[in-house]
């Protein structure tokens, strides 16, 4: 991962700026629709502004003042990285603009933070924690779960990553103001895609042959159906269950670089949801 340099220059502070809890919550809340005004041109600038002006406001003179009106442009510039990791700049950004640091410096840190944020959350997100949270729910299918059940274990996983790091990018962007360096370059976040993506490995193996077990198992006979084919049957599903996952893993392979591993843990998971619907 490409460090943030840190902001040559930046004006020291003995404490930081006061923000009010309600305009932290204002913060937090518009992150979850940093992306509603994504555009081609600017990417996630305008979102950048939108979430940092509640902390704006608080400038001199207020919402009608010349330095309102100055931050609030620069931060709705051009801006680029994961929509969850953003949070971070968010918070580095609103602090700098209220500590009155200069405007070359602030640029030249929302370019430097493009990249590592975008290629952190890639990482950490849609190549780990997207995968993990579906493989899970695979697995609460494979262990007899129903659809609803399924569909509740996804959303409730990856809603809380998704938003626990919301709540942490932003506090330690906060904190950290123009020098969050440091903190993305923690060992929890150097060691975390690599730790989750074992994880998901390890979930897969457990997962797909429980949930094609049970897809054979509940393949209906045309009446009437004897014993010897039930008993045929049931000593078959385990060796299919087998055999289907070392295929699809197979193909998996194949389509390494090809075709994104969230992507086809969620068409799995989503068949296999229909599937457990309709039967």
């Amino acid at each position: 991962m490409t460090a943030v340099p840190p902001a040559v220059g930046a004006t020291p502070q003995t404490s930081e700026p006061h923000l009010s809890w309600r305009a932290r919550a204002a913060i937090f809340l518009r992150l979850l629709a940093v992306q509603s005004a994504w555009n081609y041109e600017l990417m996630l600038g305008t979102g950048i502004g939108f979430c940092t002006e509640p902390a704006l406001r608080t400038l001199p003179g207020g919402p009608a003042g010349t330095a309102y009106h100055e931050a609030l442009a620069r931060e709705s510039r051009y801006f680029n990285a994961h929509p969850y990791l953003a949070a971070v700049a968010v918070g580095a950004l609103a602090r700098a603009e209220l500590e009155g640091q200069p405007p070359a410096q602030i640029e030249r840190f929302r370019a430097a933070m493009c990249g590592p944020l975008g290629s952190l959350g890639d990482r950490l997100v849609w190549a780990g924690w997207l995968p993990f949270s579906a493989l899970l729910a695979l697995l609460a299918f494979g262990l007899g779960a129903g659809g609803v059940t399924v569909v509740v274990t996804f959303l409730v996983v990856y809603n809380a990553g998704h938003i626990g790091l919301r709540i942490w990018g932003l506090r330690v962007g906060w904190r950290s103001g123009l020098r969050v360096a440091a903190a993305l370059g923690a060992p929890a976040l150097r060691r975390g895609p690599q730790l989750i993506t074992r994880a998901v490995m390890v979930l897969a193996g457990a997962a797909l042959p429980l949930a094609i077990r049970r897809v054979l198992a509940g393949v209906p006979l045309s009446p009437p159906a004897s014993d010897t084919v039930v008993r045929a049957l049931g000593g078959i599903a385990p060796a299919a269950a087998i055999l289907g996952a070392v295929a699809l893993g197979a193909i998996l392979v194949r389509l390494h670089g090809r075709m994104e591993g969230w992507r086809a843990a969620l068409a799995i998971l989503a068949a296999l949801i229909i599937y457990s619907v309709l039967r």
